[in-house]
Formats: structure tokens, C-alpha cells, sequence
């Protein structure tokens, strides 16, 4: 919409900063958090059980074994999706004993778009769902927590581990791995702009919200204004990135986020 003239925000955040590639390629922008793919299971069904006693190091066994019922949504149509079997490449090489993952886990019936996921998963009719670890936090889901090397979080494995993965959607596109982060940029400069952009970027909220706050966050490319740069640097040395955010100011028109 953006784009093609429908909206026109101070400000434009996305879940996959290679949308900054295009179609907007804005002059420059801050990658401020990152998230991760986690397993979210019904402690109150049998499989959701045997999920939560494998953990960490064994929670592919029961799935593969099939006593957990597992849902996830489309990689041809959402991105979470194809995150999925990125994750599952790399727990296949991660883990000493693991089979191939993608091949003795994924099932057609396990696709969902992910509403009808959430719903699948609420009501029992599945045991375990993959999920991003801020949809578990904020929907208070169990969970299994992924080790950094496949859950796709950490910028320390994005470029020589996350991206030995692919998938090739329908069109003939490539889709490699990498890491899941979320960028921000201004694009209507102003004094209220900057000190939203400033929350926005490095606020409690997103830990409050299960994003994934590191020491290289926030990270810029391009031509970053100098104001931007010396507001979020100010931040960082008078309050801890998990300290109290200031409030927002109410005079930006917009902030728009694309998922």
C-alpha cells in the first residue's frame, strides 16, 4: 500500500527486513530485534505431555514417533512456514541422532492458514504447533525452546549456518535462510518521529512481548541520520534497553507495520 501511494506513514516497521529491499527500499534502516521459531504444545493432551518430557534436546522424537499431533502453517503462503523447514534442515544436522526431519515429520493434513492454527491449537485438536516465540509469549502458550543454531534467532549463525537452507516456492523463487528480524525506518523526519522511532526500536515492550532483545541490536544500514543515531545511542547509555520506555509522543500520524 505504501508503495502504491494508499498510505503514507511517519514511519514503517516490517517482520522481514528484506522487504526493505523491495519494494520500498528506503534509504537506510535500523534492525532492532529479532525472534524464533519455537515448538507451542496443550500441556493438557497426551501428545502435548510427551512434547513438554522430551524438551530442548528430544522433542523431535515423539513427533516423529507419531504420538504428537502437529500443526503449521503454508511455506508457499507464509513465511513462518518456510521458517519451519528451514528449522527442521537444520535440527536434522544439529542433532547427532536425528533422521531427516522434513522428510519423517511433514504432512500435508498439518497445514493451516494461521488463524485456523491458533484455533487447531487452543481447542486440542492438535497437541503442538510451530509457532514464533512472541505468539507464545503473548498468547501464554507452553512452549520448547529451540537452541540458538536452528531456532533461527541469533545473528552470529545468519550468514555461514541459517543460510545453507532453502526452499523454492511454486513460482520458481529461491528462499534462503536466514536470520528472523524486523526493521524500522523514518520516513517523514520530525522531532516526535525520531522519539517514537527511539520507543519503537529500543523499548521494553518487545521484551514484554517475547521478541529477542541481543547486543547487536539495534544494527542500521545505510545512510542513517546523524539525529537518529545519536537519540538511540543516548537511550542505550541512560537506561537499560529492559528499563522503562518513555511514553509516545501522540502527534505522528502513522506507523505502519508489514507482516
Amino acid at each position: 500500500m505504501i508503495a502504491e501511494g494508499q498510505r503514507d506513514p511517519d514511519i514503517v516497521s516490517v517482520a522481514d527486513v528484506a522487504l526493505f529491499d523491495e519494494p520500498l527500499a528506503p534509504s537506510w534502516h535500523s534492525v532492532f530485534t529479532s525472534n524464533s521459531v519455537v515448538i507451542a504444545y496443550n500441556p493438557d493432551t497426551a501428545g502435548g505431555e510427551r512434547l513438554a518430557e522430551a524438551g530442548t534436546e528430544r522433542w523431535y522424537e515423539p513427533i516423529v514417533d507419531g504420538n504428537v499431533s502437529l500443526g503449521r502453517t503454508d511455506p508457499d503462503q507464509d513465511p513462518l512456514g518456510y521458517r519451519t523447514l528451514f528449522m527442521l534442515e537444520l535440527a536434522s544436522r544439529y542433532y547427532d541422532d536425528a533422521p531427516d526431519l522434513r522428510e519423517q515429520i511433514l504432512q500435508q493434513h498439518q497445514i493451516y492458514p494461521e488463524t485456523s492454527l491458533i484455533s487447531q491449537f487452543e481447542t486440542g485438536s492438535i497437541d503442538a504447533a510451530i509457532a514464533y516465540r512472541n505468539m507464545a509469549v503473548e498468547r501464554e502458550y507452553e512452549y520448547v525452546e529451540l537452541p540458538d543454531r536452528i531456532n533461527l534467532s541469533n545473528p552470529q549463525y545468519a550468514e555461514e549456518w541459517y543460510s545453507t537452507t532453502s526452499y523454492t516456492l511454486p513460482s520458481g523463487q529461491e528462499l534462503r535462510g536466514g536470520l528472523i528480524s524486523y526493521g524500522s525506518t523514518i520516513r517523514d523526519m520530525s522531532d516526535a518521529a525520531v522519539s517514537v522511532f527511539d520507543v519503537h526500536t529500543t523499548g521494553r515492550y518487545l521484551d514484554d512481548h517475547g521478541f529477542l532483545l541481543r547486543e547487536q541490536f539495534p544494527a542500521y544500514a545505510g545512510d542513517v541520520p546523524q539525529r537518529v543515531r545519536q537519540t538511540t545511542d543516548r537511550s542505550g547509555e541512560n537506561q537499560s534497553r529492559l528499563g522503562s520506555p518513555d511514553p509516545v509522543p501522540s502527534v505522528v500520524s502513522d506507523i505502519t507495520v508489514l507482516i
